[in-house]
Parts: C-alpha cells; sequence; structure tokens
C-alpha cells in the first residue's frame, strides 16, 4: 500500500514537472508576456474589456422618474409602455424621394409589359390612368410612412416609464469604451443634441463626476426640457438641481466656433427623416467636437445603417468650411476605417451589442432587462493614443456572444485589416495569456490578437 503511494506521489510529480516544462516551451514559442497588453491588470480586467455588469440608474434619478411617474397618473401606461417601446423599436428611415421615384418607374414599367402582353386593342390613355392609379395604390401598400415624433407631457410620461432606463444604460456602456481606454480624458464641457430626458447628463456625470463643468441638452421639444429639468431636481420645483451648470436649450449653439470636450447624440438620428439631414447634423455635431462625438441608436438594421452613413460622411466628406484641421477617426467600436464587413456579408445581421440593467419599479417590467444598441465613437485625438496595443499586438472586437468550450474559446472577431474572423483561442497556439484573456471576454470586448498566429485565424468567407 505504501509501495502503490508512492508511485502515485512520484507519477503526479512527474506531471507537474512536465505541465512546467511545456508552459516554458509554450512561453518561448509564444513570446506574448503581461507586459505586452496586460499592463499588471488581471486577465478578467484586461485592457480591452469594456463591458458594465448590470446596471442601475442613479438612485436621485430613479426616485424622482418613479414620483413624476406616479402624480402623472397615466391611464393605461403599461399598455402604452409596451405600445411605445415596439413603435420606437420598429422605426424606420423615411423612404427617399428618388428611390421611391426609382420604384414606382420600376412598377410602372412592369405593368406596362404585363399589359402589352395582352392582345388587343389598347385605349393607351385609359390603360395609362389605371397603370398610374395601380402603381400609386401599390406604392401606399408597401412604403413606409414616416411620422415625426411630437411629445406632449403627457407622451413625455409615457416615455420616461418606457425608456429612460434602457437608455442611460446604452450610453453609459458606450461612455464607458471611452473612460477605460482613455483614463486621462476628463471632459469639462459637454453638448447633448436631442437630450430628450437627459439621461446622458446623468451617464456622464457617472462616468465623470464634477470635472464636468458646463453642460448643454439642446432638444426641440419644450415639455421634455421640462421633465428633464425635473429630473435633475428631484421633483421638486424648489429643490437644487443634483449637479449644476446644466443648461436647457431647443436650438444648437449659434457660433460654429464653440466646441465641446464631448459631443453626444443618442437615439436622435431616426428622428431626422431623410438622408441629407442626417448628414447636416453629423457635420454640424462634428464640427462642435473638440474631442470625441459619441452617436448611439437602436440595436437594429436601421440603427446600424445610420451609425455607417455618419461614420462615411466624417471619414469621406470634406467641409466646406474648416475650423478644425484634426482628422476625424474611429475610436469604437470598430477596429479599423474601412467598409464595415457586417453590412458588406450579412446586411440583415448588425453590429450591436447587449447591456443588461434593472428597469424603473413600475407594474409589467421584469427585475432585468437588455439593452441591445449601436454605437459609433468618433475622435479627433490620435487614435493610437487610446489604444493599448504594442507592436506585436492587435485589438480586434468581439461581435457575437463568446462560446467557451473545454481547452479552447470560439470567438467571432472584427479585426484591423476590415475582415470578419473566427477565432478558436487556445493556450497552446495562443498563449496562455491570450486564452485567459478571450475565456474572460464577452460580446463587445476587444481582444488581442497576436500577429504571429493570424495563420491560425479562420475567415468566414470561408
Amino acid at each position: 500500500m505504501a509501495a502503490q503511494s508512492y508511485r502515485v506521489c512520484v507519477v503526479c510529480r512527474t506531471a507537474g514537472v512536465v505541465r512546467q516544462v511545456c508552459r516554458a516551451m509554450s512561453a518561448a514559442t509564444n513570446p506574448q508576456s503581461k507586459v505586452d497588453f496586460l499592463k499588471g491588470e488581471p486577465h478578467r480586467k484586461h485592457p480591452g474589456v469594456t463591458n458594465l455588469k448590470i446596471l442601475h440608474l442613479p438612485e436621485e434619478l430613479q426616485m424622482a422618474a418613479c414620483s413624476i411617474i406616479h402624480k402623472a397618473q397615466v391611464t393605461r401606461l403599461p399598455a402604452r409602455v409596451l405600445g411605445l417601446t415596439n413603435f420606437l423599436w420598429s422605426r424606420k428611415r423615411a423612404v427617399e424621394d428618388s428611390t421611391l421615384r426609382q420604384k414606382a418607374m420600376s412598377l410602372e414599367k412592369k405593368l406596362w409589359e404585363k399589359e402589352m402582353e395582352k392582345r388587343g386593342d389598347i385605349d393607351e390613355l385609359a390603360l395609362d390612368d389605371r397603370i398610374k392609379r395601380k402603381v400609386v395604390s401599390e406604392l401606399k401598400k408597401t412604403t413606409y410612412h414616416w411620422t415625426p415624433m411630437k411629445y406632449d407631457e403627457e407622451l413625455g410620461v409615457v416615455y420616461m416609464a418606457s425608456r429612460l432606463a434602457g437608455g442611460y444604460a446604452a450610453v453609459r456602456r458606450a461612455l464607458n469604451e471611452i473612460k477605460k481606454r482613455k483614463p486621462s480624458f476628463a471632459p469639462q464641457t459637454l453638448l447633448d443634441f436631442g437630450s430628450g430626458l437627459g439621461s446622458v447628463v446623468w451617464a456622464s456625470h457617472s462616468c465623470w463626476g464634477d470635472s464636468l463643468k458646463e453642460m448643454v441638452c439642446v432638444d426641440s421639444s419644450a415639455p421634455m426640457n421640462v421633465l428633464a429639468e425635473q429630473l435633475l431636481k428631484g421633483d421638486d420645483e424648489r429643490g437644487e438641481p443634483h449637479f449644476k451648470q446644466v443648461y436647457f436649450r431647443q436650438f444648437l449653439p449659434v457660433s460654429p466656433k464653440v466646441q465641446f470636450d464631448l459631443v453626444v447624440a443618442a437615439f436622435t438620428l431616426s428622428e431626422l427623416p431623410h438622408v441629407k439631414e442626417r448628414e447636416e447634423a453629423v457635420i454640424t455635431l462634428w464640427r462642435k467636437t473638440s474631442s470625441y462625438l459619441v452617436l448611439v441608436e437602436n440595436g437594429t438594421k436601421e440603427g446600424h445603417q445610420m451609425l455607417m452613413e455618419a461614420r462615411d460622411t466624417l471619414l469621406k466628406k470634406r467641409e466646406k468650411t474648416v475650423l478644425d484641421s484634426r482628422p476625424a477617426s474611429v475610436f469604437a467600436p470598430c477596429p479599423h476605417e474601412l467598409k464595415c464587413p457586417k453590412m458588406a456579408r450579412e446586411p440583415t445581421n448588425p453590429c450591436n451589442f447587449n447591456q443588461l440593467y434593472h428597469p424603473l419599479p413600475l407594474s409589467g417590467h421584469n427585475d432585468r432587462q437588455t439593452e441591445k444598441f449601436s454605437y459609433l465613437i468618433m475622435t479627433r485625438t490620435d487614435p493610437t493614443e487610446a489604444e493599448t496595443e504594442t507592436d506585436d499586438v492587435d485589438w480586434g472586437r468581439i461581435v457575437a456572444p463568446v462560446q467557451r468550450r473545454t481547452r479552447h474559446v470560439h470567438c467571432r472577431m472584427c479585426c484591423p485589416d476590415g475582415q470578419l474572423q473566427h477565432l478558436v483561442v487556445t493556450a497552446r497556439k495562443h498563449s496562455r495569456d491570450v486564452y485567459r484573456c478571450a475565456r474572460n471576454s464577452d460580446w463587445g470586448d476587444q481582444l488581442p490578437i497576436p500577429q504571429q498566429v493570424e495563420e491560425d485565424v479562420q475567415s468566414d468567407s470561408e
């Protein structure tokens, strides 16, 4: 019995030595040390982790919102909240006039060809009139009818119950990208375009606190501005706002020379019906941006495409009057400035991300909900200053849920070369550090891609 125990002990010790030798050989063949990209952080907090755990509204904001909603006594509130949520999620862009004309001409041509195949005398004038009426009728049935949102006080309260917590979660997650990757950035001025209930102000204050000295909220809806101010004052007309230096406006500052450290437009581009209006708004906001421009939209195909429109506008189009010569560059989520591979290969599958949050404690709300959103951050600063990469490491973005398996991890990546890749990470091929980082990463995080293992990456196009 003693001899058997001794043999087991010897085998265990031998196995331990073998494991140490293998690790040493792996480290030698994969010289990807912690010093390269971890910067002293544990793997679960590696520099690419930008996801947040389940988010709560600030206590003061939640109490004020519940008070306002309770006092309003809106009839059929749960049903109206659900209806507004579904309406806003399914909202699309207005059809452009040129697209509508092209569609009408194509349909008219098909109808004419169909009629001409029939034999017999044709009264062309009567037929032309009949075909035009049929084209108009068909277009009315198949064309999305975009209508502007007009918020009065009651609809503003419904919007508060529906979207306050989710909107806050999306913006807070997007801003965390800057806070995590650029810890030295401390904005003093903020412009919130399409501010609504002021969730951007609350999210920005949660990130940077008292470093913000001036926050300008611009929204064309006067009732929304009133509700946002009520929330700041804790639903107390005579109360002091929870943080000062917040100014509400219905129009953007006139002077083109006035810039803000941080400019945010959350769920605002979808309120502009045509591409030209969105393009002009994005250029105007960029002109007012000193450091970062943050755009957030629903995580739908429409939301993603609007953000890609904005991205192309800032990267490819030149301003007529250049007041700030620093060029635009993509800060997040794209690790490149090439054409979006998801739009090219999977036009119906948008690039979006998830954030868990606790909704307002109202009837009909679950304890936890998930906000699905898309975002874009543009910067005037050199993007290499904000990255945590070294000469031997590129950072890709995880664009799908991470699949953790025994001794390997599947990560779907958007890579710096503009390609969607399926990376199967193992400790043997990619080093123990990269493997452990992959196991501790989630959808939306960045992940280091060592250059020497590019041959191990599988392209989605294969």
